[in-house]
């Protein structure tokens, strides 16, 4: 709960509380249970962006770029005709099972945040991935998703990326703008 609580802190959550989440059908439909931190991410924050930047995924949500179940399968597909057609697959995601499950993504840029799903681990225990989106790059964090949102808002994320959001926008503080204030109800 600090992570949460030093998050809010930094960036404070919309006024009224987001749409609940049918958790069990978002699990059944996915085949598997999600971080328990993203959980609460998602029960403060909703579905929307950070910092106009990074858009958080959230299961059901009404707007479809911003629907986990929706991007994963969109993402599954994108990634299953890359590495088809010969691009190379990131070393974390060469164990047998080992998958991606994107939890956000950049805008504008076509990159992603992946959660690492490894056999044998506990969603609490997965690890974050970027994929920079418009080529074969990848990032790997030994971190779960909260700790990394957290990491790149407050600018002390070991990244190759999001490194304008403190060069650039040097923002003197932080906002969330809910999904529905920018895609429309």
């Amino acid at each position: 709960m600090k992570a949460l609580d030093a998050l809010v802190r930094m960036c404070p959550p919309p006024a009224g509380p987001p749409p609940a989440v049918d958790w069990a059908e978002a699990e059944r439909a996915l085949g598997t249970t999600l971080p328990s931190d993203y959980k609460r991410l998602v029960a403060t924050y909703g579905a929307g962006v950070f910092d106009e930047t990074v858009w958080l995924l959230v299961p059901g949500s009404a707007h479809d770029d911003c629907d986990l179940l929706a991007r994963t399968a969109e993402q599954d597909g994108t990634l299953a005709r890359l590495w088809g057609a010969g691009e190379e697959r990131p070393d974390c995601l060469l164990e047998e099972g080992a998958r991606v499950l994107p939890w956000a993504h950049e805008e504008g840029t076509g990159a992603f945040l992946y959660w690492l799903v490894r056999p044998g681990r506990h969603p609490d225990d997965w690890t974050v991935l970027y994929n920079e989106g418009r080529g074969p790059l990848w990032e790997h964090h030994d971190t779960g998703c909260l700790a990394f949102l957290s990491a790149v808002l407050d600018g002390t994320a070991d990244t190759e990326y999001f490194g304008h959001l403190h060069e650039a926008l040097k923002p003197s503080g932080h906002r969330f703008t809910p999904a529905g204030e920018i895609l429309g109800c």
